[in-house]
């Protein structure tokens, strides 16, 4: 983990615990990277409730009930799914704030529609749900590490992006 990522991470779970917040995420494309980023910082399972690693379609429907039309209307990386995901999390962790990313690593498996880089963020808090769409540059590893430091961003409070 980079160091900018840890400081996010960190002043993450400062904040959490100081507001007695808890948190479950669900990756896809980051392959819990933003779960590992978190559990780095001492004290996190104060406020850390747990996270789902969905890569497959399967795993998102099966674990996280994202309900399979959405898979097959929208696709895995569209904001139906990212929702879908965060809103699943939530509610199987019982966690006051979920976060979700799902999106195109690459190299491969872009499209017109949905380039390589293309992530999808989703946000749930109480009955509030946010999605976000971004999209990064670089290898594969560089689109990761991007997502996962936006993803700590977005649960710090920096809704900026949402307004694009």
């Amino acid at each position: 983990m980079d160091k900018t990522a840890w400081r996010l991470a960190h002043k993450l779970v400062i904040d959490y615990t100081r507001m007695n917040t808890t948190l479950a995420v669900a990756e896809s494309c980051t392959g819990g990277l933003l779960a590992g980023a978190i559990t780095e910082i001492p004290g996190s399972s104060r406020i850390f409730l747990g996270g789902v690693v969905a890569y497959s379609n399967t795993s998102k429907i099966r674990l996280l009930g994202v309900p399979a039309a959405v898979v097959e209307e929208h696709g895995a990386v569209s904001q139906a799914c990212a929702a879908a995901m965060a809103e699943g999390v939530r509610d199987l962790f019982g966690a006051d704030i979920a976060l979700s990313i799902t999106g195109i690593a690459g190299p491969g498996g872009g499209s017109s529609d949905k380039p390589v880089g293309t992530i999808w963020f989703g946000f749930s808090q109480g009955d509030r749900t946010k999605q976000l769409r971004l999209r990064f540059a670089g290898a594969r590893g560089d689109v990761r590490s991007q997502a996962q430091r936006a993803a700590l961003q977005i649960l710090l409070g920096d809704f900026s992006a949402f307004e694009r």
